[in-house]
């Protein structure tokens, strides 16, 4: 269990603490429920009724089911931790490794680092809240708990949650800073393969050149929406593909597994508390080299 606890605010008095939980820590009455029926909401330290009203400096714990944020570390050499506390876990993914296991995936994943980072402990349920594609390296928040992951996911594509990429493109886009809106579908007859089409979902990638030296551009990229493969399909349709992306443009022996797109930077609410987030990522050794 991992406890949440805050201190009832003035301007709170009076209210029921069902109401304060609904607004204050956007709980959901399944959540609510489910903690009821656990003894999970203490009110000073004692299980509480939600119809229960609160008064002014009052303390409200919440023992949410999750993680252990007192879990042991066993391999922290596999996994580089950018943020932790008890709601969330930032961390810094290599490329070319899988965030997920598939079908097309075996072997170490993303998913299995952060397990044995944890010590392996049942019932472990690795919650990202995005995904990156498996030659994409950079940051990724993962939720550790439920509520926290719904809340995230919600904030996604908003101010409250900015994810930007840095990406080394061949040639250099039409303008210096631009929009690409152009909606994605499903390359016919392909399972992987996404190309821009007028019957697929709605897209749009804002991009800036950040420097441009020989063949390569650097630019900097920030997701309006989340397609699969958006920045790779986007930036093939300006005819700068991402440098040595297979699917859309072509392999780079010097970017060996991966091509150069990398997670930079994330800027997020925190989902409980409220503070904001600012973590960034530099760019890869092996895609600065591209540059000069």
């Amino acid at each position: 269990m991992r406890p949440l606890t805050f201190i009832v605010e003035a301007a709170d008095d009076g209210r029921t603490l069902k109401r304060l939980l609904l607004s204050r820590v956007r709980l959901s009455e399944g959540a609510m429920r489910r903690l009821k029926f656990q003894d999970g909401i203490l009110l000073d330290g004692v299980p509480a009724h939600v119809a229960r009203c609160v008064r002014a400096g009052q303390t409200v714990t919440l023992l949410l089911p999750g993680d252990d944020p007192g879990m042991t570390v066993r391999l922290p050499e596999a996994l580089c931790v950018r943020y932790e506390d008890a709601h969330l876990l930032v961390v810094d993914k290599p490329a070319p490794l899988p965030t997920l296991p598939s079908v097309h995936q075996s072997g170490e994943t993303l998913e299995s680092r952060v397990r044995a980072y944890y010590g392996d402990p049942p019932g472990f349920l690795f919650r990202p809240v995005s995904r990156l594609d498996k030659g994409t390296s950079g940051l990724l928040v993962c939720a550790r708990g439920a509520h926290e992951q719904k809340l995230l996911s919600e904030r996604l594509h908003t101010d409250a949650f900015v994810r930007e990429y840095l990406a080394v493109v061949v040639g250099r886009p039409p303008h210096e800073r631009g929009v690409v809106d152009a909606p994605i579908a499903r390359a016919p007859g392909e399972t992987v393969r996404r190309c821009v089409a007028a019957e697929g979902k709605p897209a749009r990638t804002h991009y800036a050149l950040l420097h441009a030296h020989g063949d390569f551009s650097l630019l900097r990229l920030r997701l309006q929406t989340g397609r699969t493969h958006q920045i790779r399909v986007h930036m093939a349709s300006l005819g700068c593909p991402v440098a040595g992306d297979f699917l859309y443009g072509r392999e780079d022996a010097r970017l060996p597994g991966r091509f150069a797109l990398h997670s930079a930077r994330v800027s997020l609410l925190h989902p409980l508390t409220g503070a904001r987030l600012d973590i960034s990522s530099p760019l890869p050794e092996a895609l600065a080299a591209l540059m000069r």
